[in-house]
């Protein structure tokens, strides 16, 4: 690449950022104009009602009383908070479950031991499950929090799993990680739980492993590591594609993929590790966490909270449990985690070895895979939980030759921690998914859009499912708006990262490597901000002695004034108004810093990289292409292959409606089909039947003429000949499951029977 093409290139990427930035801030301004305006009009009319309410008597004296009785609540309330925070570490920090659980297998005791064990959890009262039904196993992620959010309560991942009869078990690990251990050997320890479990139910389907975010990457590399033994995966804002991000007006921004752009790479992680002697404290994680939302983080969830100190204060406390209950990671495991997944963007192209073996191919995967995202995650956005699949996979066409079944359902605005503790997304969300496990082997390979649609009946509302299949290509055009080019500045910043990483290792590791073995300890460790917020809030400050007996006091004798009162409407508006400030500052910020990044490091892309790598771009395209072609060219050579079993795959595609969506009813009635009629259909394991259901897919797709005529050489004898007969003539029964309701789809049978019928020919001319 020449300079001046160099220097065109460079103007180009500088105009695309500008009309970026500027589309960001006009966003964000209008957001926060539109909310200032609500906030005024909310606070103008409140304090118009207030003043006349308080020239009618002594509104504003029961309003002064009841805000200092919720004061002296909301400060007994955070002492509690505190209180509950020395306890659970005290106690060792066990997982907050809303169920009893019974340790089945602890990692500790390993030959490679880690702080994981598996549990089984316990059935709630009047709930029995069914130990040959298909069991669920449940891993939380381990990213500065503690275990237990997938089944917090009853409302949850686990909750709904028990109450519809499976057995679950949980995944959990221990505040403190074990000395030497790495993610390699907690891998390793999971696919000895996973075949626990599948020696403890030796009748049942292999189970269901629900990846919780960072537990999502987890899952996929056990599946990948132990594909045998693992069945469907469920990935909830799981961040496999860490690049992936790109802005939309309709979507929460995603800001944290440009973390390790501003902060210079991985070394800072290192840093933190080497400072407490080696270990990382997973308190860090939980401040970058909070640094995105600072509305929320120093505002509103407090005011939230005394706002509504009546009803509030229970559900205040269960999240804080978790949310202030932070773990430790060794400093492999975070360097690991930074360095191959966050900044490296490689999980979909890992090659790790062991004694030999390679590990983590995701396209060993061959269990069905439901990605659930939401638009309204700021942490995990739509285009990380799928753009792997576009990484990993060329076309739809190899998706279905490969046999696998991916579904992706998205929510519209539910944010990062409601994917996983609303008892809404479980009611409607996890309820709908449980439901389509338990008939998913019933699904062609394929890639389908899940949708779900409320119904109301007699006045209750029941819940329907829709799958629908969709391109891949297409499913990537819509979550990504500049076609991916805005990840290629993340290529420039991953190695700058390295760079950085290894002139940290070489000049100052050392050194500090010495001074941390002052910070592995507990003292300075509660030093953290995080900590020291709730220790200074508890029974420690002697200054806070006698606050509960103050607030119950008031609690007694100073009535609660309602909602609906005009002055604590003024005060809901003035919580607004700073609120929507500090959301206007965070999105201004977030504008600027996506604009800084894009400036910096694009442009050094371009200087430095586009040449060689757009010649790499225009070579995959070409090799995805002739993958794509060298894959139908394959499927259509195969036309003749695969006996009886094709035969009976063939002919159900055949009469199946691409165009129109799967239905979870019909889902189950051909899933009870398949089980009532056994002897029409060979028995293979679900791999391979969806193996040839994909190849037999294709062959329809691209060639629907041939796929009939050769229908009859696919049979040996004149006895397989009845058999599908007599599939095909059931199949017409259940029309209703299979849609074979269009007159294109009854010509289509009858020029499967007619052809059919050629075979009693061809036997009585032999």
């Amino acid at each position: 690449m020449s300079f001046l093409s160099a220097f065109a290139s460079q103007v180009r990427i500088n105009r695309l950022i500008s009309i970026l930035m500027f589309e960001r801030l006009a966003t964000a301004n209008q957001a926060y104009c539109q909310n200032a305006v609500q906030s005024w009009v909310d606070g103008y009319w409140a304090s118009a009602e207030a003043l006349q309410q308080t020239t009618q008597g002594a509104h504003w004296l029961t309003y002064y009383c009841d805000s200092i009785r919720r004061q002296w609540l909301f400060l007994e309330t955070l002492k509690q908070r505190g209180n509950n925070f020395i306890e659970h570490a005290q106690k060792g920090m066990p997982p907050l479950l809303h169920f009893d659980y019974e340790i089945i297998v602890d990692g500790r005791e390993l030959e490679h031991a880690v702080n994981y064990a598996l549990v089984e959890l316990r059935s709630p009262e009047g709930v029995s499950t069914d130990p040959q039904k298909r069991p669920y196993i449940i891993i939380d992620p381990r990213a500065g929090h503690g275990p237990g959010i997938g089944g917090f309560k009853d409302d949850s991942q686990a909750g709904v799993a028990l109450r519809e009869g499976y057995p679950v078990y949980f995944v959990i690990f221990f505040p403190k990680p074990e000395p030497q251990q790495t993610l390699i050997d907690v891998c390793n320890a999971e696919i000895k739980f996973v075949e626990e479990v599948r020696r403890r139910h030796p009748d049942s389907d292999k189970p269901v492993v629900i990846g919780n975010c960072q537990g999502g990457w987890a899952s996929m590399m056990l599946a990948a590591s132990s594909p045998d033994n693992t069945g469907p995966l469920v990935l909830n804002g799981a961040p496999l594609s860490f690049w992936g991000g790109a802005y939309n007006p309709d979507q929460v921004t995603n800001p944290m993929r440009f973390t390790s752009g501003y902060l210079g790479g991985t070394w800072l992680s290192s840093l933190v590790a080497d400072l407490g002697g080696g270990v990382f404290d997973g308190a860090w994680l939980v401040s970058n966490f909070e640094s995105l939302n600072p509305s929320n983080t120093f505002w509103k969830k407090y005011y939230n909270l005394y706002y509504q100190i009546d009803d509030e204060k229970e559900r205040f406390l269960d999240f804080e449990r978790w949310w202030g209950g932070f773990f430790l990671m060794n400093r492999d495991e975070i360097e690991w985690i930074t360095q191959n997944l966050f900044v490296g963007n490689q999980l979909w192209q890992m090659d790790e070895e062991i004694h030999g073996e390679h590990l983590f191919n995701l396209k060993e995967i061959r269990s069905p895979i439901i990605i659930f995202a939401s638009k309204g995650d700021n942490i995990t956005p739509s285009q990380q939980a799928f753009n792997w699949v576009c990484d990993i996979y060329h076309s739809s066409e190899e998706i279905k030759s490969l046999g696998q079944v991916i579904i992706y359902l998205e929510h519209e605005d539910i944010g990062h921690l409601g994917i996983f503790v609303s008892g809404r997304v479980a009611r409607k969300e996890y309820s709908q998914i449980v439901s389509v496990l338990e008939s998913i082997e019933a699904l062609n390979p394929g890639l389908y859009r899940m949708s779900i649609h409320a119904d109301i009946y007699n006045g209750q509302k029941n819940y329907r499912i829709e799958l629908q299949e969709t391109a891949l290509r297409a499913n990537a055009e819509r979550l990504n708006r500049f076609a991916r080019v805005d990840e290629n500045c993340f290529k420039v910043i991953r190695d700058i990262s390295e760079v950085n990483q290894r002139a940290y290792e070489k000049y100052f590791q050392p050194f500090l490597s010495l001074l941390g073995m002052w910070g592995n300890n507990d003292f300075y460790r509660g030093l953290h901000p995080l900590r020291l917020q709730r220790t200074v809030f508890s029974n420690k400050n002697p200054i806070l002695m006698g606050v509960e007996r103050v607030s119950q006091y008031l609690n007694k004798v100073i009535p609660s004034v309602n909602q609906e009162n005009a002055l604590r409407k003024c005060e809901k508006a003035m919580s607004d108004t700073w609120t929507n400030q500090l959301d206007g500052i965070r999105d201004y910020r977030d504008a600027m810093i996506e604009a800084t990044c894009f400036q910096v490091f694009s442009n050094i892309y371009s200087f430095a990289y586009e040449a060689f790598d757009q010649k790499a771009t225009r070579a995959h395209r070409v090799y995805k292409g002739e993958l794509k072609t060298a894959l139908i060219e394959d499927a259509l050579s195969r036309a003749n292959e695969g006996g009886y079993a094709a035969a009976v795959s063939r002919i159900a595609l055949l009469l199946y409606r691409a165009d129109m969506p799967v239905l979870g009813d019909g889902l189950k009635i051909k899933k009870s089909f398949m089980n009532a009629y056994t002897h029409l259909i060979p028995a293979l394991s679900m791999e391979e039947r969806n193996k040839i259901r994909g190849l037999q897919n294709i062959i329809i797709k691209h060639d629907k003429e041939k796929a009939i005529q050769t229908l009859p050489n696919l049979l040996k004898n004149i006895e397989d000949r009845d058999k599908l007969m007599s599939f095909i003539n059931l199949l017409q029964e259940y029309s209703d499951a299979y849609q074979v309701t269009t007159l294109e789809q009854l010509n289509t049978l009858e020029k499967i029977k007619k052809r059919l019928s050629s075979l009693y020919q061809q036997s009585s001319i032999a």
